[in-house]
């Protein structure tokens, strides 16, 4: 089969041999856990405890406060330690519930079935699972799970795409799950295509990751379930790039992918979806990557949300020197982080350490008018001339130029030869106009 892939992208260094023929660990909790009540994309869960409250593994902390909301579970047994603000990985400061870990593990009852049972399960029974299960979108976008498998229209659903790319430099939890956890992401794929009757399933998957598609090759027996091999290219695994390389649609900022007929979830997710229909378990753990050139030991692991990364870290052994860029997430599409004592959530699959900071080596030069910026672009835009935009607070022909449309996964920062910081610019002045727009919409509303 031939490969699939986009217009543009780049190819930046993998980094992938460090942790990928790491088994994952199981790593066992510090004794302080932080839950944030803001994990995902829509309102912050509403807090059900209060301090001095003594919880167990797999216990509500906080309810969904809304439709696009989801619930947090807490993944050890203790007692409520404080209800307050904490910094987040993101250098906000976030309400988030303390747990004091008594290393009990006292755990809730679990309702488990067999996987035949829970295909005979109605549709609103499963979506219901998944929701009260708190899963979101785990490859970092954090939307509610229940609210993208609940589309206006079902029958018009024909993919449900499962993103297996993990394009990011550095990062292997999800080629690690699909090796480790294969059956349960196949199950979990048939599970939602149940969901649709009009569906397929399909695995995308780049081919630097051979040995999984193999597998999962192996697996898909049914007739509406495949795997779509892609071709290894940044950003891959970005949502509307996966869509048009698996089904040749093309879907804009303002679509979502069931416009184009597709859901598209991560592979954690998908193996979440399993462990909260069959085996009845919320979302309380996930699987992490620690990597970078200045990490001892990198390894994979899988954590206990909540976890903070400086425990993490200290896991795989520390820092071969002092770092001088720290990052959660992926090199080209993750937030740099000034402080460790911050809690892992249900979207951060990965850490970063490194000896340099690359990006700020160089200084900025002109535009040199190469067009490479274009070229790079999976969204066919003029990231140079967006720039411009930005620098003159030209707002109408930035938007006029489809800035809107930017993605933010960095391309066109990296192949300048000027070192210009294109996309950072360029998501700066999307975010102002965006949340601009917002304000006014209020503003109307009120009127």
């Amino acid at each position: 089969m031939a490969l699939r892939s986009f217009k543009g992208g780049v190819h930046p260094y993998e980094g992938k041999e460090l942790s990928k023929d790491k088994p994952v660990v199981r790593l066992e909790p510090s004794s302080e856990l932080v839950f944030p009540l803001s994990q995902h994309i829509g309102a912050p869960a509403k807090a059900v405890v209060n301090v001095g409250d003594t919880v167990l593994r797999g216990q509500v902390l906080a309810e969904a406060n809304g439709f696009v909301s989801a619930p947090v579970i807490s993944s050890v047994s203790g007692t409520v330690k404080a209800i307050e603000k904490r910094r987040s990985c993101t250098g906000s400061m976030v309400e988030s519930i303390v747990i004091s870990n008594d290393n009990m593990d006292s755990c809730v009852s679990f309702n488990e079935i067999s996987f035949e049972e829970a295909l005979k399960l109605d549709r609103e029974t499963i979506i219901k699972k998944i929701s009260d299960a708190g899963i979101v979108g785990m490859g970092g976008a954090g939307f509610p799970t229940h609210v993208k498998l609940s589309p206006k229209d079902p029958d018009k659903i024909e993919y449900i795409i499962v993103n297996c790319a993990e394009c990011e430099p550095y990062l292997t939890s999800d080629y690690r799950t699909m090796l480790e956890k294969t059956d349960k992401l196949y199950l979990g794929l048939k599970l939602l295509v149940s969901l649709f009757k009009n569906a397929k399933g399909v695995f995308a998957i780049e081919d630097n990751k051979r040995d999984c598609i193999s597998l999962l090759s192996e697996k898909c027996v049914d007739d509406n379930i495949s795997v779509c091999p892609l071709l290894t290219k940044y950003p891959q695994g970005g949502e509307r790039q996966l869509i048009h390389a698996v089904t040749g649609r093309d879907i804009n900022s303002k679509m979502l992918p069931a416009d184009a007929g597709c859901i598209v979830d991560n592979v954690s997710t998908v193996c979440a979806i399993y462990d909260a229909v069959v085996l009845g378990k919320p979302l309380m753990d996930r699987f992490f990557t620690v990597s970078g050139d200045n990490v001892v030991n990198p390894q994979n692991y899988e954590i206990r949300i909540g976890m903070s990364f400086r425990d993490i870290l200290e896991a795989s052994g520390g820092e071969i020197d002092k770092a001088q860029k720290w990052i959660s997430g992926g090199p080209m599409m993750g937030f740099s982080m000034f402080d460790l004592d911050v809690p892992t959530t249900k979207t951060t699959g990965a850490f970063l350490s490194f000896k340099e900071d690359e990006a700020s080596i160089y200084d900025a030069t002109a535009c040199i008018n190469c067009g490479r910026c274009v070229n790079a672009c999976p969204e066919n835009l003029v990231p140079s001339r967006l720039s411009k935009f930005f620098e003159n607070k030209v707002k109408d022909e930035f938007e006029k130029w489809y800035g809107l449309e930017c993605i933010e996964c960095g391309s066109c920062t990296y192949v300048c030869p000027a070192k210009r910081p294109l996309a950072q610019e360029i998501k700066t002045f999307k975010h102002q106009i965006l949340a601009e727009k917002k304000k006014q919409k209020e503003i109307g509303r009120g009127n």
